[in-house]
Protein backbone atom coordinates (compact mmCIF):
# COMPACT_ATOMS: atom_id res chain seq x y z
CA UNK A 1 0.00 0.00 0.00
CA UNK A 2 1.13 3.34 -0.70
CA UNK A 3 2.97 5.13 2.54
CA UNK A 4 0.08 7.18 4.88
CA UNK A 5 0.82 10.50 5.61
CA UNK A 6 0.08 10.50 9.14
CA UNK A 7 1.65 6.93 10.42
CA UNK A 8 3.26 6.34 13.95
CA UNK A 9 6.11 4.12 13.52
CA UNK A 10 6.19 1.08 16.65
CA UNK A 11 9.81 -0.06 17.18
CA UNK A 12 9.40 -4.07 18.03
CA UNK A 13 12.07 -5.07 20.89
CA UNK A 14 10.25 -8.05 21.25
CA UNK A 15 7.40 -7.55 23.59
CA UNK A 16 4.66 -10.02 23.88
CA UNK A 17 1.84 -7.33 23.39
CA UNK A 18 3.77 -4.89 20.52
CA UNK A 19 0.92 -5.75 18.07
CA UNK A 20 -1.44 -4.25 20.95
CA UNK A 21 -0.22 -0.62 20.72
CA UNK A 22 -0.48 -1.02 16.92
CA UNK A 23 -4.06 -1.80 17.40
CA UNK A 24 -4.69 0.73 20.19
CA UNK A 25 -3.89 3.52 17.90
CA UNK A 26 -5.41 2.80 14.96
CA UNK A 27 -8.30 2.18 16.43
CA UNK A 28 -7.88 5.97 17.48
CA UNK A 29 -8.24 6.74 14.02
CA UNK A 30 -4.39 6.93 13.23
CA UNK A 31 -2.45 4.52 10.96
CA UNK A 32 0.62 2.65 12.56
CA UNK A 33 3.01 0.48 11.29
CA UNK A 34 5.65 -1.77 12.95
CA UNK A 35 8.98 -2.80 12.63
CA UNK A 36 11.59 -5.04 14.45
CA UNK A 37 14.50 -2.87 16.06
CA UNK A 38 16.98 -4.69 13.70
CA UNK A 39 15.15 -2.63 10.61
CA UNK A 40 13.87 0.33 12.21
CA UNK A 41 16.42 2.71 11.06
CA UNK A 42 15.53 1.72 7.19
CA UNK A 43 11.67 1.57 8.91
CA UNK A 44 11.82 5.10 9.72
CA UNK A 45 13.71 6.55 6.41
CA UNK A 46 10.77 4.59 4.37
CA UNK A 47 7.78 5.76 6.44
CA UNK A 48 8.70 9.18 7.41
CA UNK A 49 6.31 8.59 10.61
CA UNK A 50 4.66 11.74 12.33
CA UNK A 51 5.35 9.75 15.41
CA UNK A 52 7.05 6.74 17.22
CA UNK A 53 6.59 4.60 19.87
CA UNK A 54 9.55 2.27 21.15
CA UNK A 55 7.64 -0.98 22.54
CA UNK A 56 8.66 -3.38 25.37
CA UNK A 57 11.18 -6.17 25.45
CA UNK A 58 12.26 -9.43 27.50
CA UNK A 59 15.86 -7.90 27.04
CA UNK A 60 17.57 -5.56 29.56
CA UNK A 61 19.75 -2.45 28.72
CA UNK A 62 22.56 -3.20 31.26
CA UNK A 63 23.36 -5.82 28.79
CA UNK A 64 26.00 -5.34 26.39
CA UNK A 65 24.33 -6.31 23.18
CA UNK A 66 21.29 -4.76 24.11
CA UNK A 67 18.82 -4.06 21.65
CA UNK A 68 18.72 0.16 20.89
CA UNK A 69 16.43 2.49 19.25
CA UNK A 70 18.35 4.63 15.79
CA UNK A 71 19.57 7.72 16.91
CA UNK A 72 18.02 9.45 13.81
CA UNK A 73 14.71 8.95 16.00
CA UNK A 74 15.74 10.84 18.65
CA UNK A 75 16.87 13.82 16.16
CA UNK A 76 14.28 14.07 13.73
CA UNK A 77 11.83 16.36 15.96
CA UNK A 78 9.00 13.83 16.19
CA UNK A 79 7.62 12.95 19.04
CA UNK A 80 8.53 9.73 20.62
CA UNK A 81 6.89 7.45 23.44
CA UNK A 82 8.67 4.70 25.41
CA UNK A 83 7.12 1.95 26.86
CA UNK A 84 8.69 -0.33 29.69
CA UNK A 85 12.02 -0.92 27.91
CA UNK A 86 11.22 1.24 25.12
CA UNK A 87 11.20 4.11 28.11
CA UNK A 88 14.53 2.17 29.24
CA UNK A 89 15.96 2.31 25.78
CA UNK A 90 15.09 5.96 25.37
CA UNK A 91 16.63 6.94 28.81
CA UNK A 92 20.16 5.39 28.25
CA UNK A 93 20.42 6.38 25.17
CA UNK A 94 20.04 9.80 26.29
CA UNK A 95 22.23 10.00 29.23
CA UNK A 96 20.17 8.69 31.64
CA UNK A 97 21.18 5.41 34.21
CA UNK A 98 19.18 2.24 34.30
CA UNK A 99 19.30 -0.31 37.52
CA UNK A 100 19.26 -3.97 36.83
CA UNK A 101 17.16 -6.40 38.43
CA UNK A 102 16.99 -5.32 41.64
CA UNK A 103 13.65 -3.95 41.89
CA UNK A 104 11.09 -6.25 40.05
CA UNK A 105 7.29 -5.14 39.37
CA UNK A 106 5.09 -7.66 37.97
CA UNK A 107 1.48 -7.20 37.14
CA UNK A 108 -1.11 -4.28 39.09
CA UNK A 109 0.17 -1.53 40.23
CA UNK A 110 -0.74 1.87 41.24
CA UNK A 111 0.54 5.43 39.93
CA UNK A 112 0.46 8.13 41.39
CA UNK A 113 0.18 11.44 39.01
CA UNK A 114 3.13 14.03 40.37
CA UNK A 115 2.73 16.61 37.40
CA UNK A 116 0.08 17.57 34.99
CA UNK A 117 1.12 16.65 31.06
CA UNK A 118 -0.31 16.61 28.03
CA UNK A 119 -0.05 12.56 28.17
CA UNK A 120 -2.62 12.88 30.91
CA UNK A 121 -4.83 15.35 29.36
CA UNK A 122 -8.58 14.44 30.18
CA UNK A 123 -7.37 11.22 31.52
CA UNK A 124 -5.36 11.77 35.28
CA UNK A 125 -5.43 14.75 37.14
CA UNK A 126 -2.49 15.81 39.17
CA UNK A 127 -1.99 14.20 42.81
CA UNK A 128 -4.46 11.48 41.65
CA UNK A 129 -3.36 7.84 41.62
CA UNK A 130 -4.69 5.49 39.11
CA UNK A 131 -4.16 1.33 38.61
CA UNK A 132 -1.49 0.55 35.73
CA UNK A 133 -0.13 -2.38 34.70
CA UNK A 134 3.87 -3.05 35.12
CA UNK A 135 5.99 -6.43 34.01
CA UNK A 136 9.38 -4.54 34.34
CA UNK A 137 12.47 -6.56 36.22
CA UNK A 138 15.08 -2.93 35.79
CA UNK A 139 14.37 0.51 36.06
CA UNK A 140 15.36 3.92 35.31
CA UNK A 141 17.28 5.43 38.23
CA UNK A 142 18.35 8.71 36.53
CA UNK A 143 16.55 11.16 34.07
CA UNK A 144 18.51 12.53 30.97
CA UNK A 145 18.94 16.06 30.67
CA UNK A 146 15.56 18.08 29.94
CA UNK A 147 12.96 15.00 31.64
CA UNK A 148 10.86 15.19 34.51
CA UNK A 149 8.71 13.18 36.71
CA UNK A 150 4.96 13.34 36.02
CA UNK A 151 4.70 9.80 37.26
CA UNK A 152 5.70 7.52 40.19
CA UNK A 153 4.54 3.43 41.16
CA UNK A 154 5.74 2.00 44.74
CA UNK A 155 8.19 0.32 42.21
CA UNK A 156 9.23 2.56 39.71
CA UNK A 157 10.23 6.21 40.94
CA UNK A 158 10.51 6.97 37.38
CA UNK A 159 6.98 5.18 36.43
CA UNK A 160 5.92 7.88 33.85
CA UNK A 161 8.51 10.88 32.63
CA UNK A 162 8.41 13.37 30.00
CA UNK A 163 10.19 16.07 28.82
CA UNK A 164 8.02 18.76 27.06
CA UNK A 165 10.32 20.17 24.91
CA UNK A 166 11.57 17.85 22.70
CA UNK A 167 8.30 16.03 23.11
CA UNK A 168 10.02 12.99 24.41
CA UNK A 169 8.18 10.64 26.87
CA UNK A 170 8.30 7.49 28.63
CA UNK A 171 6.29 5.21 30.73
CA UNK A 172 7.06 2.20 33.03
CA UNK A 173 3.83 0.46 32.53
CA UNK A 174 1.99 -1.13 29.41
CA UNK A 175 -0.92 1.30 28.36
CA UNK A 176 -1.41 -1.41 25.59
CA UNK A 177 -3.13 -3.73 27.78
CA UNK A 178 -6.63 -3.60 29.00
CA UNK A 179 -5.29 -4.12 32.67
CA UNK A 180 -4.37 -0.05 32.44
CA UNK A 181 -7.92 1.27 32.33
CA UNK A 182 -7.02 4.24 30.87
CA UNK A 183 -4.29 3.35 28.61
CA UNK A 184 -5.63 3.81 25.01
CA UNK A 185 -6.81 7.33 26.34
CA UNK A 186 -3.33 7.45 26.86
CA UNK A 187 -2.07 6.18 23.66
CA UNK A 188 -4.64 8.45 22.14
CA UNK A 189 -3.38 11.42 23.76
CA UNK A 190 -0.11 10.69 22.41
CA UNK A 191 -1.05 10.25 18.87
CA UNK A 192 -3.37 13.27 18.71
CA UNK A 193 -2.52 16.04 21.37
CA UNK A 194 1.24 15.79 20.73
CA UNK A 195 1.72 14.21 17.56
CA UNK A 196 -1.21 16.62 16.10
CA UNK A 197 -2.46 13.46 13.98
CA UNK A 198 -6.05 13.75 12.54
CA UNK A 199 -8.16 10.65 13.17
CA UNK A 200 -9.21 10.02 10.22
CA UNK A 201 -7.91 6.55 9.16
CA UNK A 202 -10.93 4.69 8.12
CA UNK A 203 -12.26 1.41 6.87
CA UNK A 204 -14.28 3.30 4.22
CA UNK A 205 -11.30 5.44 3.31
CA UNK A 206 -9.06 2.31 3.23
CA UNK A 207 -11.42 0.71 0.48
CA UNK A 208 -10.90 2.99 -1.69
CA UNK A 209 -7.28 3.57 -1.53
CA UNK A 210 -6.86 -0.44 -1.79
CA UNK A 211 -9.18 -0.95 -5.19
CA UNK A 212 -7.25 1.90 -6.85
CA UNK A 213 -4.23 0.22 -5.83
CA UNK A 214 -5.55 -3.04 -6.54
CA UNK A 215 -6.25 -1.76 -10.23
CA UNK A 216 -2.98 0.33 -10.64
CA UNK A 217 -0.92 -2.89 -9.88
CA UNK A 218 -3.10 -5.36 -12.05
CA UNK A 219 -3.86 -3.51 -14.85
CA UNK A 220 -5.38 -5.78 -17.51
CA UNK A 221 -3.31 -9.07 -15.67
CA UNK A 222 -5.45 -12.18 -14.10
CA UNK A 223 -5.52 -12.95 -10.37
CA UNK A 224 -6.06 -16.25 -9.03
CA UNK A 225 -7.13 -16.12 -5.40
CA UNK A 226 -6.74 -19.10 -2.95
CA UNK A 227 -10.12 -19.22 -0.93
CA UNK A 228 -10.14 -20.86 2.14
CA UNK A 229 -13.75 -20.13 3.08
CA UNK A 230 -12.87 -18.14 5.92
CA UNK A 231 -13.22 -14.12 6.82
CA UNK A 232 -10.03 -13.35 5.48
CA UNK A 233 -10.02 -14.83 2.44
CA UNK A 234 -13.24 -14.07 1.43
CA UNK A 235 -12.81 -10.28 2.18
CA UNK A 236 -9.66 -10.06 -0.17
CA UNK A 237 -11.66 -11.96 -2.92
CA UNK A 238 -14.41 -9.82 -2.56
CA UNK A 239 -12.31 -6.56 -2.50
CA UNK A 240 -10.08 -7.22 -5.40
CA UNK A 241 -13.46 -8.34 -7.39
CA UNK A 242 -14.80 -4.64 -6.44
CA UNK A 243 -11.94 -3.56 -8.12
CA UNK A 244 -11.34 -5.78 -11.21
CA UNK A 245 -13.71 -7.62 -11.99
CA UNK A 246 -14.09 -11.03 -14.23
CA UNK A 247 -10.19 -10.36 -13.95
CA UNK A 248 -10.01 -12.19 -10.77
CA UNK A 249 -10.91 -16.11 -10.82
CA UNK A 250 -11.03 -18.04 -6.96
CA UNK A 251 -10.12 -21.64 -6.49
CA UNK A 252 -11.95 -22.62 -3.53
CA UNK A 253 -9.66 -26.20 -2.02
CA UNK A 254 -12.38 -27.88 -0.51
CA UNK A 255 -10.20 -30.77 2.42
CA UNK A 256 -13.11 -32.00 4.15
CA UNK A 257 -11.62 -30.73 7.11
CA UNK A 258 -14.62 -27.23 7.43
CA UNK A 259 -17.19 -27.57 10.00
CA UNK A 260 -20.76 -28.47 9.10
CA UNK A 261 -22.01 -27.03 5.75
CA UNK A 262 -19.41 -23.90 5.55
CA UNK A 263 -18.34 -25.56 2.34
CA UNK A 264 -21.78 -25.06 0.78
CA UNK A 265 -22.26 -21.87 2.17
CA UNK A 266 -18.92 -20.50 0.41
CA UNK A 267 -19.56 -21.47 -2.75
CA UNK A 268 -23.38 -20.53 -2.82
CA UNK A 269 -22.42 -17.04 -1.82
CA UNK A 270 -19.71 -16.40 -4.52
CA UNK A 271 -21.25 -18.00 -7.10
CA UNK A 272 -25.17 -16.96 -6.88
CA UNK A 273 -24.68 -14.07 -4.68
CA UNK A 274 -21.57 -12.11 -5.72
CA UNK A 275 -21.20 -13.96 -9.16
CA UNK A 276 -17.83 -14.48 -8.75
CA UNK A 277 -16.02 -17.31 -10.76
CA UNK A 278 -15.36 -19.82 -8.37
CA UNK A 279 -13.43 -23.10 -9.25
CA UNK A 280 -14.85 -25.63 -6.31
CA UNK A 281 -11.85 -28.30 -5.73
CA UNK A 282 -13.23 -31.53 -3.97
CA UNK A 283 -10.25 -32.79 -2.26
CA UNK A 284 -11.55 -34.46 0.83
CA UNK A 285 -10.53 -37.71 -0.35
CA UNK A 286 -7.02 -36.68 -1.08
CA UNK A 287 -6.73 -34.78 2.55
CA UNK A 288 -8.14 -37.14 4.45
CA UNK A 289 -6.41 -40.20 3.41
CA UNK A 290 -2.97 -38.16 3.92
CA UNK A 291 -4.23 -37.75 7.25
CA UNK A 292 -5.60 -40.42 8.26
CA UNK A 293 -3.58 -42.49 11.65
CA UNK A 294 -1.64 -39.07 11.74
CA UNK A 295 -0.55 -38.42 15.71
CA UNK A 296 1.72 -35.83 15.40
CA UNK A 297 0.22 -32.09 15.41
CA UNK A 298 2.94 -30.41 12.94
CA UNK A 299 3.48 -33.28 10.49
CA UNK A 300 -0.70 -32.61 10.25
CA UNK A 301 -0.21 -28.97 9.62
CA UNK A 302 2.36 -29.45 7.14
CA UNK A 303 0.99 -32.18 4.88
CA UNK A 304 -2.21 -29.90 4.95
CA UNK A 305 0.01 -26.90 3.72
CA UNK A 306 1.69 -29.53 1.24
CA UNK A 307 -1.16 -30.57 0.30
CA UNK A 308 -2.92 -27.24 -0.33
CA UNK A 309 -0.64 -25.95 -2.15
CA UNK A 310 0.48 -29.04 -5.10
CA UNK A 311 -3.64 -29.13 -5.25
CA UNK A 312 -3.66 -25.27 -5.75
CA UNK A 313 -0.84 -25.56 -8.41
CA UNK A 314 -2.59 -27.96 -10.28
CA UNK A 315 -6.03 -26.12 -10.66
CA UNK A 316 -3.78 -22.51 -11.47
CA UNK A 317 -2.13 -24.77 -14.68
CA UNK A 318 -5.80 -26.43 -15.84
CA UNK A 319 -7.05 -22.70 -15.83
CA UNK A 320 -3.90 -21.40 -17.82
CA UNK A 321 -2.17 -19.81 -15.33
CA UNK A 322 -2.13 -16.17 -13.92
CA UNK A 323 -0.57 -13.26 -13.35
CA UNK A 324 -1.12 -12.47 -10.12
CA UNK A 325 -1.40 -15.11 -6.82
CA UNK A 326 -4.18 -13.00 -4.26
CA UNK A 327 -3.81 -14.16 -0.85
CA UNK A 328 -5.58 -12.95 2.66
CA UNK A 329 -2.50 -12.62 4.24
CA UNK A 330 -2.81 -10.36 7.55
CA UNK A 331 -0.84 -8.00 9.71
CA UNK A 332 -0.13 -10.19 12.14
CA UNK A 333 0.89 -13.17 9.81
CA UNK A 334 3.21 -10.85 8.20
CA UNK A 335 4.75 -9.83 11.73
CA UNK A 336 4.94 -13.30 12.81
CA UNK A 337 6.51 -14.60 9.59
CA UNK A 338 9.45 -12.19 10.15
CA UNK A 339 10.06 -13.57 14.17
CA UNK A 340 11.88 -10.57 15.02
CA UNK A 341 12.94 -11.98 18.34
CA UNK A 342 13.25 -16.28 17.16
CA UNK A 343 10.16 -16.75 18.54
CA UNK A 344 7.84 -19.65 17.70
CA UNK A 345 5.45 -18.20 14.87
CA UNK A 346 7.43 -20.56 12.12
CA UNK A 347 5.96 -23.23 14.09
CA UNK A 348 2.53 -21.30 14.94
CA UNK A 349 1.74 -20.66 11.36
CA UNK A 350 3.52 -23.57 9.90
CA UNK A 351 0.18 -24.29 7.87
CA UNK A 352 0.36 -20.74 6.50
CA UNK A 353 1.40 -19.85 3.15
CA UNK A 354 2.37 -16.50 4.16
CA UNK A 355 5.07 -15.74 1.93
CA UNK A 356 3.37 -17.17 -1.63
CA UNK A 357 3.03 -20.30 -3.61
CA UNK A 358 6.29 -21.90 -4.95
CA UNK A 359 8.51 -19.22 -7.44
CA UNK A 360 7.73 -21.53 -10.40
CA UNK A 361 4.33 -20.43 -10.54
CA UNK A 362 5.67 -17.20 -11.41
CA UNK A 363 3.28 -15.09 -10.24
CA UNK A 364 2.95 -11.63 -8.20
CA UNK A 365 1.60 -11.50 -5.10
CA UNK A 366 -1.83 -9.29 -4.56
CA UNK A 367 -2.17 -8.72 -0.90
CA UNK A 368 -4.56 -6.09 -0.11
CA UNK A 369 -5.54 -7.04 3.30
CA UNK A 370 -1.50 -7.64 4.91
CA UNK A 371 -2.04 -4.01 6.41
CA UNK A 372 -5.22 -4.75 8.61
CA UNK A 373 -5.71 -6.54 11.71
CA UNK A 374 -8.66 -9.10 12.37
CA UNK A 375 -11.06 -6.65 13.69
CA UNK A 376 -9.88 -4.40 10.80
CA UNK A 377 -10.67 -7.18 8.24
CA UNK A 378 -14.23 -7.10 10.05
CA UNK A 379 -14.97 -3.69 9.39
CA UNK A 380 -13.90 -3.86 5.73
CA UNK A 381 -15.92 -7.27 5.13
CA UNK A 382 -19.34 -5.23 6.50
CA UNK A 383 -17.68 -1.85 3.93
CA UNK A 384 -18.03 -4.49 1.26
CA UNK A 385 -21.56 -5.38 2.16
CA UNK A 386 -20.76 -9.06 3.14
CA UNK A 387 -23.48 -10.70 5.27
CA UNK A 388 -23.06 -9.65 9.22
CA UNK A 389 -23.08 -13.95 9.87
CA UNK A 390 -20.23 -14.20 7.43
CA UNK A 391 -18.29 -11.62 8.47
CA UNK A 392 -18.80 -11.86 12.46
CA UNK A 393 -17.83 -15.32 12.15
CA UNK A 394 -15.79 -16.98 14.86
CA UNK A 395 -11.87 -17.34 14.01
CA UNK A 396 -11.65 -21.13 13.19
CA UNK A 397 -7.84 -21.96 12.29
CA UNK A 398 -6.49 -23.12 9.06
CA UNK A 399 -5.90 -26.77 9.41
CA UNK A 400 -9.56 -26.42 10.55
CA UNK A 401 -11.14 -29.97 12.43
CA UNK A 402 -7.72 -31.77 11.75
CA UNK A 403 -6.56 -30.49 14.76
CA UNK A 404 -9.66 -30.84 17.35
CA UNK A 405 -9.23 -34.22 16.49
CA UNK A 406 -6.08 -34.88 19.20
CA UNK A 407 -3.99 -37.92 17.86
CA UNK A 408 -5.14 -39.76 14.95
CA UNK A 409 -7.49 -38.37 12.27
CA UNK A 410 -10.04 -41.03 10.28
CA UNK A 411 -13.64 -40.03 8.66
CA UNK A 412 -15.48 -41.25 11.03
CA UNK A 413 -14.00 -38.82 13.71
CA UNK A 414 -14.36 -36.25 11.75
CA UNK A 415 -17.86 -36.62 11.20
CA UNK A 416 -18.62 -37.15 14.65
CA UNK A 417 -16.72 -33.84 16.10
CA UNK A 418 -18.28 -32.38 12.70
CA UNK A 419 -21.95 -33.39 13.82
CA UNK A 420 -20.97 -31.84 18.10
CA UNK A 421 -19.47 -28.96 16.89
CA UNK A 422 -22.40 -27.58 15.35
CA UNK A 423 -24.61 -28.70 18.09
CA UNK A 424 -22.47 -26.87 20.51
CA UNK A 425 -22.86 -23.66 18.34
CA UNK A 426 -26.07 -23.89 18.24
CA UNK A 427 -26.82 -24.08 21.38
CA UNK A 428 -24.27 -21.17 21.95
CA UNK A 429 -26.80 -19.01 19.15
CA UNK A 430 -29.90 -19.76 20.83
CA UNK A 431 -28.80 -19.00 24.28
CA UNK A 432 -27.45 -15.49 22.26
CA UNK A 433 -23.98 -15.54 23.60
CA UNK A 434 -22.08 -15.83 20.16
CA UNK A 435 -21.02 -12.48 19.97
CA UNK A 436 -20.46 -12.39 23.71
CA UNK A 437 -17.14 -15.47 23.35
CA UNK A 438 -14.23 -14.82 21.15
CA UNK A 439 -13.98 -18.28 19.67
CA UNK A 440 -15.66 -22.29 20.65
CA UNK A 441 -15.76 -25.21 19.39
CA UNK A 442 -15.76 -28.91 19.80
CA UNK A 443 -12.73 -30.85 20.52
CA UNK A 444 -12.84 -34.72 20.23
CA UNK A 445 -10.28 -36.48 22.71
CA UNK A 446 -8.05 -39.54 21.62
CA UNK A 447 -10.23 -41.11 24.41
CA UNK A 448 -12.71 -43.46 24.52
CA UNK A 449 -14.76 -44.47 27.83
CA UNK A 450 -17.23 -46.62 28.87
CA UNK A 451 -20.36 -45.29 30.00
CA UNK A 452 -23.96 -46.59 30.31
CA UNK A 453 -26.63 -45.57 28.03
CA UNK A 454 -30.33 -46.47 28.20
CA UNK A 455 -29.86 -50.50 29.08
CA UNK A 456 -26.31 -50.95 27.60
CA UNK A 457 -22.76 -50.00 27.77
CA UNK A 458 -21.24 -47.92 25.51
CA UNK A 459 -17.58 -47.60 24.65
CA UNK A 460 -17.36 -44.36 22.78
CA UNK A 461 -15.79 -41.26 22.55
CA UNK A 462 -15.11 -37.77 25.01
CA UNK A 463 -15.98 -34.68 23.69
CA UNK A 464 -14.44 -31.51 25.32
CA UNK A 465 -16.03 -27.79 24.69
CA UNK A 466 -14.40 -25.03 24.63
CA UNK A 467 -14.88 -21.01 24.47
CA UNK A 468 -12.78 -18.03 25.28
CA UNK A 469 -13.05 -14.58 25.89
CA UNK A 470 -10.45 -12.40 24.15
CA UNK A 471 -9.88 -8.94 23.08
CA UNK A 472 -6.86 -9.69 20.82
CA UNK A 473 -6.99 -13.66 20.97
CA UNK A 474 -3.32 -12.99 22.08
CA UNK A 475 -4.43 -13.87 25.52
CA UNK A 476 -7.83 -15.50 26.37
CA UNK A 477 -9.91 -17.02 29.73
CA UNK A 478 -12.58 -19.22 29.81
CA UNK A 479 -16.33 -18.51 29.47
CA UNK A 480 -18.42 -18.98 32.30
CA UNK A 481 -21.41 -20.65 31.28
CA UNK A 482 -24.02 -21.61 33.52
CA UNK A 483 -24.68 -25.29 34.48
CA UNK A 484 -28.34 -25.54 32.85
CA UNK A 485 -26.29 -24.33 29.74
CA UNK A 486 -23.43 -26.98 29.68
CA UNK A 487 -26.35 -29.51 30.60
CA UNK A 488 -28.25 -28.63 27.88
CA UNK A 489 -25.60 -28.97 24.98
CA UNK A 490 -23.97 -31.64 26.78
CA UNK A 491 -27.59 -33.67 27.11
CA UNK A 492 -27.88 -33.05 23.26
CA UNK A 493 -24.54 -33.98 21.70
CA UNK A 494 -24.80 -37.47 23.75
CA UNK A 495 -28.26 -37.98 22.40
CA UNK A 496 -28.06 -37.01 19.17
CA UNK A 497 -24.24 -38.07 18.45
CA UNK A 498 -23.41 -41.38 17.59
CA UNK A 499 -20.16 -41.91 19.07
CA UNK A 500 -19.78 -39.80 22.08
CA UNK A 501 -20.61 -41.04 25.52
CA UNK A 502 -18.79 -37.92 27.21
CA UNK A 503 -18.84 -34.09 27.68
CA UNK A 504 -16.43 -32.21 29.57
CA UNK A 505 -15.76 -28.35 29.18
CA UNK A 506 -12.25 -26.57 29.41
CA UNK A 507 -11.62 -24.09 31.93
CA UNK A 508 -7.85 -23.58 31.15
CA UNK A 509 -6.97 -20.06 30.46
CA UNK A 510 -4.56 -19.13 27.63
CA UNK A 511 -1.49 -17.12 28.27
CA UNK A 512 0.65 -15.15 25.43
CA UNK A 513 1.79 -17.40 22.78
CA UNK A 514 0.32 -20.66 23.48
CA UNK A 515 -0.57 -23.24 21.14
CA UNK A 516 -3.95 -24.83 22.03
CA UNK A 517 -5.16 -28.19 21.34
CA UNK A 518 -2.71 -29.75 19.28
Amino acid sequence: MTAHPDTVLIVDFGSQVTQLIARRVREAGVYSEIVPFQSAAEGFQRLRPRAVILSGSPASTTEADAPRAPDAIFDANVPVLGICYGQQTMCAQLGGRIEGGLHREFGRAFMEVRQPSPLFDGIWAEGTRHQVWMSHGDRVTALPEGFEVIGTSPGAPFAAIADEVRRFYGVQFHPEVIHTPDGAKLLSNFVHRIAGLRGDWTMAAFKDQAIEEIRAKVGSGRVICGLSGGVDSSVAAVLIHEAIGEQLTCIFVDHGLMRMNEAEEVVAMFRDHYNIPLVHVEAQDLFIDALTGEMDPEVKRKTIGRLFIETFEAEAKKLGGADFLAQGTLYPDVIESVSFTGGPSVTIKSHHNVGGLPERMNMKLVEPLRELFKDEVRALGRELGLPEHFVGRQPFPGPGLAIRCPGGVTREKLDILRQADAIYLDEIRKAGLYDAIWQAFAVLLPVQTVGVMGDGRTYEFVCALRAVTSVDGMTADFYPFDMEFLGRAATRIINEVRGINRVVYDVTSKPPGTIEWE
